[in-house]
């Protein structure tokens, strides 16, 4: 074993060659520094080559007597929502610029020190992503966006775009990111790797910077889908004395059945996910996908998701009413940035707010704050609750047709920088596939499912770099497992995951 394509292994290949003593955790943790030097992509936020090192130091002595955790010495990088006490903690705003937090957050916890009950993995620093999580495409961010390792040129994807692009750069093996409204399968589509979203309140929220508490949820990015399964299964877990959100349901070994038959596999396609609004470019690839399950034994099953189209509506009412709320907590008075002049307290807190947040994040505490308002609560937020439980029933009812549901992540490949700039509403609208799941707090994902080019007019001629486009699977409540063995068996019968970009 040498390091020269250490950067290239996989999760499970790099846990493999640690524990078998082919290659060191300083040893890793060394290439995969030298890798984020000069920060490629912007994609991280805080790095801290002592900690780390010394975090590697740690894991060889465990490796060394035996001791060590599920994926001692696999190094890792975390979103900039999760707090961290050996790195700072922005949440990608400058209204808690230096903030170092306390405590780690309980999935940071969980993945970490193997001393502590973690699984042994060593943190690389922390990673870029839109403000206070709140963003389609990485362009929010107070500290400058991040760019797509397949063309410069286009997003990420967000608000995980630094996570995914770190992956897909091969700057780091995995990486953590959280999905409120699809925020960990749009950016794995747009970024060529693998992302899940588990069940609501499977992974411990406690730790993670709140965006919107009832949709909220963390989850691993990897290159593939075992490797999301090994992640997962170290980040789930009750944790209800810290996290009132989170369930009461055991860990789970998702690598357990990630070989198993896809034969008689009822897989559901909803016709809504298949208009005139998705791109040619990405039908294509999500037709060949499935095509594919077919050929696996999988069969697939027309169904309806009626009130696709109301997700977008429902969801950019309550999840700004909930921001509103938690992030009145950023104020000057306790941590993060505090307004240098000021004449009494209300005026302190306005020019706190007023510098320290982007234009998005004041976007959406404004638009929250008003369906809160008294006169509109009813007419908007409750409804809005209303039509939210209807989009579970509508799932609840196709997964009596099928075992899962696929389709596309997103209409479209990653755009490019400043297309929807004047037209927030734009990039809104690149969520309709994501946000239901979501909304229902259902498990979903994305998986490496093929390339575009975003390019109409050249389709299929071979013009424009190749954008990569993700398949979206969901499933019922607490059926991980089976949408990671459906995710790993297309990757036995594909390539599309082991693809990088061009100069990786």
């Amino acid at each position: 074993m040498t390091t020269s394509n250490l950067q290239d292994m996989t999760v499970a290949e790099l846990a493999h060659a640690l524990k078998s003593k082919q290659v060191s955790a300083v040893e890793v943790a060394t290439r995969f520094l030298a890798q984020t030097g000069g920060n490629p992509h912007n994609a991280f936020l805080d790095i801290d080559s002592e900690v780390t090192l010394a975090q590697a130091q740690a894991s060889d002595a465990r490796l060394a007597a035996g001791t060590g955790g599920l994926l001692e010495g696999v190094p890792v990088a975390h979103k900039d929502v999760f707090v961290t006490r050996d790195f700072v903690t922005t949440a990608g705003s400058k209204i808690l610029t230096g903030y170092r937090s306390p405590f780690d957050a309980t999935l940071v916890q969980k993945l970490g020190a193997s001393a502590q009950g973690g699984a042994g993995m060593v943190t690389l620093g922390k990673l870029n992503c839109d403000e206070f999580a709140m963003g389609s495409a990485n362009e929010n961010s107070a500290f400058g966006k991040v760019t797509n390792p397949w063309d410069i040129a286009r997003v990420p994807g967000g608000s995980s775009g630094g996570s995914a692009a770190a992956v897909a750069a091969r700057l780091t093996p995995a990486a953590t990111g959280t999905d409120t409204g699809g925020s960990i399968r749009q950016p794995a589509s747009f970024c060529g790797i693998t992302g899940i979203k588990p069940t609501y309140g499977r992974a411990s929220r406690y730790g993670m910077i709140a965006y919107a508490s009832s949709l909220d949820q963390g989850g691993p990015m990897a290159r593939t889908a075992q490797d999301c399964a090994l992640l997962l299964s170290a980040m789930c877990g009750p944790d209800i004395d810290r996290d009132s959100t989170s369930l009461d349901v055991p860990a789970e070994d998702f690598t357990a059945s990630l070989n198993n038959s896809l034969e008689g596999l009822r897989i559901g396609v909803p016709k809504e996910f298949f208009g005139d609004g998705l791109a040619a470019d990405v039908r294509a690839a999500v037709d060949g996908a499935l095509r594919e399950y077919e050929k696996l034994g999988a069969k697939l099953v027309p169904i309806s998701l009626p009130r696709t189209e109301l997700s977008i509506p429902v969801y950019y009412i309550i999840a700004p009413a909930e921001a509103s709320s938690n992030l009145s907590r950023f104020d000057g008075v306790k941590f993060g940035h505090r307004a240098k002049d000021y004449t009494d307290l209300v005026d302190m807190y306005k020019k706190t707010r007023a510098e320290g947040f982007g234009n998005e994040v004041k976007r959406r505490i404004m638009t929250g704050a008003y369906v809160l308002s008294h006169g509109y609560y009813d007419a908007y937020y409750l409804q809005a609750q209303k039509i939210r439980r209807m989009i579970a029933d509508d799932f609840q009812n196709a997964f009596q047709q099928c075992d899962v549901i696929a389709g596309p992540v997103a209409p479209s490949v990653a755009w490019k920088f400043g297309d929807n700039a004047n037209d927030p509403v734009a990039d809104y609208l690149a969520d309709i596939f994501t946000l239901p799941a979501s909304l229902a707090g259902l498990p979903a994902m994305s998986v490496p499912a093929g390339f575009g080019t975003g390019d109409m007019q050249n389709l299929g001629t071979g013009i424009g770099k190749p954008l990569p486009v993700g398949l979206q699977l969901i499933g019922n409540y607490f059926q991980e497992a089976r949408l990671l063995n459906a995710a790993h068996r297309l990757q036995q019968a594909t390539d599309f995951h082991l693809r990088k970009p061009e100069g990786i």
